[in-house]
Order: structure tokens, then C-alpha cells, then sequence
């Protein structure tokens, strides 16, 4: 898959599951990206490793949101009231931030620090823009986007590694078909 169809599904689905979810209708916006996250499937190279990526990240991803609602310091309207786990929607978006890891990121595996420098300040970007478009509402701003840029800036580096070690590992599965 090139990188700026990559890229471009990327955006797509992200604006779909953050607008949708704005609008109370976040089930259009896991369609859209369940089509894309099977399209991009459909296109990998090495399927096995990449379908693994995806759902190590899906775990971790659901973990972290998770982790950021308990405390109360985000607030998603889509969700049911007084949930604990993150809305399915954003945990859509982080199946489709692993599609990007392999392709339209790739440049920023072994450049660690840049590669946490990046997370630190665009995770916390993607929220203030998910805030304008009305996906989330920070309920304590500055407590919640410290631990998005401290979390961001490990997790980033953390899924570049587990993409690496997801294509070493497991790409003898897919030579056999």
C-alpha cells in the first residue's frame, strides 16, 4: 500500500469515528473504518504479523482510554453513562493508528526519541481536535493532557518496537500459504 493512501485511510477513518461519534451515530464511523482496516489487510504483505499488531494495539489502546476515564478526566458523550471502558469507537481509531505503523510511520522506527517527541505532542493534539469537533470533553484539561503527552510519548516508541517484533516473529506464517 503506498503512503499516502495509507495516510489518507488514516484520516478518513479518524474523521469519520470522531465526527460520528460527535453526531451520536459512532456505529458509521466503525463501518468506515472496518472497511478501511480490511482493505489494508487485504493489501499487506504480511498479513499474519500485521493482523497481530493490530490487535495488540487494539488491546492496548482499549487499556489506555480506559485507564484515562477512570480518574474522570475525559468525558466521551458517545459513551454510556457512567462507563468504564472506553467507547468502541476510539478503540476503532486505535486499530487504525496500527495500519499506519507499518507504512506511513515506518520512518520513525529505531528514532526512539523522535518517535516519543511525535507522541508526546501530537496524542494530545488529536484530543484538542477531537474536543472541537465535540467526540470528547476534558473535564480536568491540564491533568488529562499531561498524561496523554506522558503516555503518548511511551506508548509511541512501545508500538513502533511491538511492530517490529510482530514482523520478525510471526512472518513465517505467513511463507507458509
Amino acid at each position: 500500500m503506498s503512503l499516502a493512501l495509507n495516510f489518507m485511510g488514516f484520516q478518513i477513518g479518524w474523521f469519520a469515528c470522531v465526527l460520528s461519534a460527535a453526531a451520536g451515530q459512532s456505529s458509521l464511523g466503525i463501518i468506515v473504518a472496518v472497511i478501511i482496516l480490511g482493505f489494508h489487510l487485504y493489501c499487506t504483505r504480511l498479513l499474519v504479523p500485521e493482523f497481530i499488531l493490530m490487535l495488540s494495539t487494539i488491546a492496548i489502546g482499549l487499556v489506555w482510554e480506559s485507564l484515562l476515564m477512570s480518574p474522570g478526566w475525559l468525558y466521551y458523550p458517545s459513551a454510556a453513562p457512567g462507563a468504564l471502558i472506553a467507547p468502541l469507537w476510539l478503540v476503532a481509531l486505535w486499530a487504525l493508528f496500527s495500519t499506519t505503523i507499518n507504512v506511513s510511520m515506518a520512518w520513525l522506527k529505531d528514532r526512539w526519541v523522535l518517535a516519543s517527541l511525535m507522541g508526546a505532542f501530537f496524542g494530545p493534539m488529536a484530543f484538542i481536535a477531537g474536543e472541537k469537533l465535540g467526540a470528547v470533553i476534558f473535564v480536568a484539561r491540564y491533568e488529562a493532557l499531561f498524561a496523554l503527552a506522558i503516555g503518548w510519548a511511551l506508548l509511541m516508541p512501545f508500538i513502533l518496537w511491538l511492530a517490529d517484533n510482530c514482523q520478525h516473529r510471526f512472518q513465517f506464517l505467513d511463507r507458509v500459504k
